[in-house]
């Protein structure tokens, strides 16, 4: 068996899922564009639902009876600041897949291109060149769209686990400022 021709196969085996997958990486980067403007209005318009969810997740922690205040306010900020990564993993991922799928999806056609070049096929080398530079200007405009989107949303989600610690902090000073503390004689 030639190895050759292995690989050969192998690549244009690679070759549909590879556009099927920049298609519905197309298709999420749009979805995830949508859902990015509409967070952009609704902070622009000074709300900012994760905080004043986690902050009640907060207040609920430190009006808790018996409970050990400094560990369950902490456990809220854990949670919150692992919902906060949790959600930038779909974005990261696209960010790198992107752009490695649209090289794949140029590598691959080239090869076909290059044998209609070698054939003196002219309307197949053209076909197959159009498809692959589409599929690299697609997977980088995913990569592009999708690193704006990390990047503005991490520093979202700085301001927003900053503003969290505050009101723990300030919350955690009230609840132990009611309470009475027991002193040692």
């Amino acid at each position: 068996m030639n190895p050759k021709f292995v690989l050969e196969q192998v690549s244009q085996l690679l070759f549909a899922p590879v556009l099927l997958l920049l298609v519905a990486l197309v298709v999420w980067t749009l979805v995830a564009l949508g859902m990015f403007a509409r967070s952009a209005a609704v902070r622009w318009r000074g709300r900012r639902p994760a905080v004043a969810r986690h902050a009640a997740q907060i207040d609920a922690a430190a009006a808790a009876p018996g409970a050990d205040l400094d560990l369950a306010i902490e456990r809220v900020l854990a949670r919150a600041e692992h919902a906060s990564l949790r959600s930038l993993n779909a974005v990261r991922f696209a960010v790198r897949a992107g752009p490695s799928l649209g090289l794949m999806g140029t590598l691959i056609p080239m090869a076909a291109a290059l044998n209609g070049l070698a054939r003196g096929d002219l309307p197949a080398l053209a076909e197959h060149m159009v498809v692959a530079f589409s599929a690299t200007i697609v997977g980088i405009a995913i990569g592009v769209a999708a690193h704006v989107i990390a990047m503005v949303r991490e520093g979202w989600q700085r301001e927003d686990l900053d503003a969290l610690r505050l009101y723990a902090e300030r919350a955690l000073r009230a609840a132990q400022a009611a309470s009475p503390t027991e002193r040692p004689a």
